[in-house]
């Protein structure tokens, strides 16, 4: 990357900071404008699909499917990149929990198992002409050297306007560049 494009960078995320770009959509936007990596964070049940499964897959590689809600789907469907970083956060156990990163590798695109009778995810409406539901694949990156609790989140005024505070039922979630920042120091990175 040349220098200029370095600075350019360095000065977008500085003015990112401010409290009028507070706002996830907001942030995520302008990011996908300029070009930039954008973060995420999205939710799972460890019982259903963990952080160790997604390194234990082939090349550390799967597709994130199951996403049926439209909000969490648009983003999927739109908005979701190669390239961007995922909090992986752990959810509906007793200490939810962010345990790791991730990258997207694939973006959106038909989720196959709204249309797999067999599936769990199954919808009788989806077809391949009108696939309704999306999803991309995720690569495992490393775990946190130190999981981050929602309580813990909760505790920190920087995160006090980050979605999984907020909005704690979707499971797909911009995540602004100073809340990644806060998270991942959080986590002694």
């Amino acid at each position: 990357m040349a220098k200029g494009r370095v600075r350019a960078s360095a000065r977008l995320l500085d003015s990112l900071a401010r409290e009028e770009y507070r706002n996830p959509l907001y942030v995520l936007k302008l990011q996908g404008k300029r070009g930039l990596v954008r973060y995420w964070l999205f939710k799972t049940e460890p019982g259903c699909f963990s952080f160790d499964d997604l390194k234990g897959c082939p090349e550390m590689t799967e597709h994130w499917d199951g996403v049926r809600n439209y909000q969490a789907r648009n983003l999927l469907r739109d908005e979701v990149r190669v390239g961007d970083r995922v909090l992986f956060y752990h959810s509906s156990i007793p200490e939810p929990v962010v345990v790791g990163i991730a990258e997207v590798v694939r973006e959106g695109y038909p989720d196959w198992t709204a249309r797999d009778p067999d599936s769990g995810h199954f919808d009788p409406k989806a077809s391949v002409d009108h696939p309704i539901w999306y999803m991309v694949d995720v690569r495992y990156v490393r775990p946190l050297p130190r999981p981050v609790t929602r309580a813990e989140l909760k505790s920190v005024p920087e995160l006090a306007g980050m979605a999984l505070l907020s909005q704690s039922r979707l499971s797909i979630q911009p995540v602004t560049p100073v809340e990644w920042e806060t998270v991942l120091r959080l986590a002694g990175l």
